[in-house]
């Protein structure tokens, strides 16, 4: 390669650095217009080996058949959180203060499946505290229903057990992982029907998203009739969707007592 001077050099490297090349990525030149078989290859100072940090990475395990494979294994409630609580492939319990399983009474006619823990239920261990908590046992007070009425029970639980980080949505990874856990627990509990309340738990159940167009509108869901609606957090931020979510109820209560 011919030399260049000295000026034109330095013309040539601010040129470059005002298009944003400011970074050496090697100690020795090389020729782009040199053939590929030609092309001398600069040599790396002290390379350092690869390293395999930590358990072996999930890509390499199925995740969702090992799930379902823990799922089908539980034949109680108490057995299935059980395995719940040890299953690893997660990466959301790494981050998580404690699994949120279910509240309420089990084998309730009526089973609630909301979305995701937030700050309080992940602090708790219960699904639906805090405001959104409050609502919703006011909503279900309104129609005779509790998660501790014992002649008009709830049963509830969550697509996801533990906590998203800073409350970000749930991956579509994380749900299909999770999924058999729901089905099994839905399947244990066995309720006459489901509420599948936001956005994430129709789409767990239902392949769908949208709940403004979804709610109300009475479905099918792992072969029991399910009514989509508002999740308490929304109504919270969207007040005139309160009398959409009164009518949601009735229509639950007249289902009920058939």
């Amino acid at each position: 390669m011919e030399s260049v001077e000295f000026h034109t050099a330095r013309a040539l490297l601010e040129w470059q650095i005002e298009l944003g090349a400011d970074e050496c990525i090697s100690d020795m030149p090389v020729d782009r217009y040199a053939l590929p078989d030609k092309l001398a290859k600069p040599k790396q100072a002290n390379p350092k080996p690869h390293l395999t940090r930590g358990p072996v990475k999930m890509e390499s395990r199925d995740a969702v058949a090992e799930a379902e494979a823990a799922a089908n294994g539980a034949d109680s409630l108490e057995a299935l959180r059980a395995a719940m609580e040890a299953f690893e492939l997660c990466d959301l319990k790494r981050g998580a203060r404690n699994m949120v399983f279910s509240d309420g009474i089990a084998g309730a006619p009526v089973m609630i499946i909301g979305e995701a823990p937030g700050r309080d239920e992940d602090r708790i261990g219960k699904p639906f505290v805090g405001a959104s908590g409050v609502l919703l046992d006011k909503m279900f007070a309104a129609i005779g229903m509790g998660r501790t009425n014992a002649d008009a029970p709830i049963y509830i639980t969550n697509t996801l057990p533990w906590r998203p980080p800073h409350n970000r949505d749930p991956k579509p990874e994380e749900i299909a992982m999770m999924k058999p856990f729901l089905l099994r627990h839905i399947a244990l509990a066995d309720p006459k029907v489901l509420v599948i309340m936001g956005n994430w738990a129709c789409q767990a159940l239902l392949a769908k998203r949208g709940i403004t167009r979804l709610r109300g509108h009475w479905t099918q869901a792992v072969d029991k009739p399910a009514l989509p609606m508002c999740h308490p957090a929304y109504l919270l931020r969207n007040t005139d969707a309160k009398r959409d979510a009164w009518a949601d109820l009735l229509s639950l209560k007249a289902a009920v007592d058939k």
